[in-house]
């Protein structure tokens, strides 16, 4: 088992595999719940997870106290949705230990009702296509706050249409490139200023797998815009561009952080908890950077 451990450490890019700083629960498009999630973190080895449902914090608490009730440390995140207008596409923000999270409360209720029109849109036209009724999807997403894709495609599973969430049908429906497509524009903020509700509720504001949404400009640009971190460890990074993103780091003094970007059974590919991990000296200084970054803004003062 160690020796398993350690060599998937050399190719994560972790010590151990004990640390997965994204994961996705029923609250947003994840499958399982937040007490299953843990549990099967706890199971998997996991020693620390962040659990970053799309622009929500509502499991942040209840997390909390599962994982202190497990011997699990469940580290406060989320995970939002923001558009690049500059280049017209997606970006997403991480945010990790916000210090008054009372204060994104807003910014999650502006980004969740773009997300619900265009969800609701969705499954409208999906029932026009297929007989199957909106009230359907929704039972399919429930416990989520919103409807995301993976919840009409559950509901098409569900009749027989095919046998999986992802594949030649979920391309057709949600694929920009399809003629066939279902697709809505969601109206998501740009991403600086979800970088300054992350700082002003005393949050660390990390860019999500750059390589997803090749977001590498946008980094950049975000950079001076005082973003702290970028994630470095995700399956949506080529192994090329992970060196390209620890050099920047390294070069920009930015927190890196991992994760898997686990969503259960609703994940484009098979994905387990753990799959890509934080270094453990990566994760101390996560722990660490707001209190360091007080201390250099109080010299930096004293100075003045």
């Amino acid at each position: 088992m160690r020796a398993f451990s350690l060599f998937h450490s050399v190719f994560k890019g972790g010590n151990v595999l004990s640390i997965d700083l994204h994961c996705h629960t029923k609250l947003s498009d994840g499958s399982l719940g937040i007490d299953d999630l843990i549990m099967v973190a706890k199971k998997s080895g996991m020693t620390a997870i962040a659990i970053t449902d799309h622009d929500s914090l509502a499991g942040t608490r209840r997390g909390q106290m599962i994982g202190e009730r497990l011997g699990l440390q469940v580290i406060p995140g989320v995970e939002f949705s923001a558009f690049d207008k500059k280049r017209g596409r997606k970006a997403h923000i991480l945010c990790y230990l916000p210090e008054y999270p009372d204060r994104l409360e807003g910014l999650c209720k502006k980004i969740s009702s773009s997300r619900k029109r265009v969800g609701q849109l969705m499954t409208l036209k999906a029932a026009q296509r297929f007989p199957i009724t909106p009230d359907f999807v929704v039972r399919c997403a429930s416990g989520s706050t919103n409807i995301f894709k993976q919840h009409i495609m559950h509901a098409l599973v569900e009749c027989g249409y095919t046998n999986s969430i992802f594949g030649d049908l979920f391309n057709e429906l949600f694929s920009p490139e399809s003629e066939n497509n279902i697709l809505y524009k969601a109206d998501y903020p740009d991403p600086t200023e979800i970088i300054e509700a992350i700082h002003e509720a005393e949050g660390i504001a990390v860019l999500a797998h750059p390589g997803q949404y090749d977001s590498f400009e946008l980094l950049d640009e975000l950079i001076e815009q005082g973003l702290d971190g970028v994630e470095v460890w995700h399956p949506k990074n080529s192994p090329e561009q992970v060196e390209y993103l620890k050099a920047k780091a390294k070069e920009k003094k930015l927190l890196m952080t991992g994760g898997s970007d686990f969503h259960g059974m609703y994940s484009s590919e098979p994905r387990k908890i753990g799959d890509y991990t934080t270094p453990q000296e990566n994760f101390e200084q996560l722990l660490k950077y707001k209190a360091k970054k007080k201390r250099q803004q109080k010299k930096a003062e004293a100075q003045k």
